[in-house]
């Protein structure tokens, strides 16, 4: 299906007043903009998780990303996490750092070339991993509170839609 939907741009827009130049001005709605919508939700949530793993455990939401993306592939290199994840490799470099300065990951080195590095959760990693998984699912229950199964089924979908449509647009 290469047919594009079409929708009128006033679904997104609001007009604005109040401006110093005394005119008004079109520009994207918060509440009816699925990508203002998506950006709002995510900086929340990411802001909201690092204050607990921080508080808690001392590693941030990166952090915690990349302990999931362990435990899913093990051996993964930071190019490999940076392309599942999303985030650029300077954040995952930096990410592994941390967690190897706390011994939370370990890594051998491909062929003879010691800057090509495969990653994997220490055990320490792993009980840490274990530990903290349980608090994201019960933060998961909270924020998922009045949704149906079919409901979750749908947002999901949905949401890789758009991560599908980012990555026909060459927007991710």
């Amino acid at each position: 299906m290469d047919q594009k939907t079409q929708f009128p741009d006033s679904m997104f827009l609001v007009d604005v007043d109040g401006h110093p130049d005394g005119q008004r001005h079109k520009t994207l709605s918060f509440s009816r903009t699925p990508s203002v919508l998506l950006t709002f939700a995510a900086n929340r949530f990411t802001r909201s998780s690092a204050r607990v793993y921080m508080k808690d455990y001392g590693i941030g939401a990166m952090d915690w990303r990349m302990l999931v993306m362990l435990v899913r592939e093990p051996g993964c290199s930071a190019a490999r996490a940076s392309a599942a994840i999303g985030i650029d490799k300077g954040a995952i470099s930096r990410s592994l750092a941390r967690l190897e300065a706390k011994n939370l990951v370990e890594y051998e080195s491909l062929e003879s070339d010691e800057r090509r590095k495969k990653w994997f959760l220490s055990k320490k990693g792993m009980a840490l991993h274990d530990e903290i998984l349980e608090v994201a699912l019960a933060r998961l229950r909270v924020m998922l509170d009045g949704f149906s199964e079919q409901d979750i089924q749908d947002f999901n979908r949905l949401l890789q839609l758009f991560m599908d449509n980012m990555a026909k647009e060459s927007l991710s």
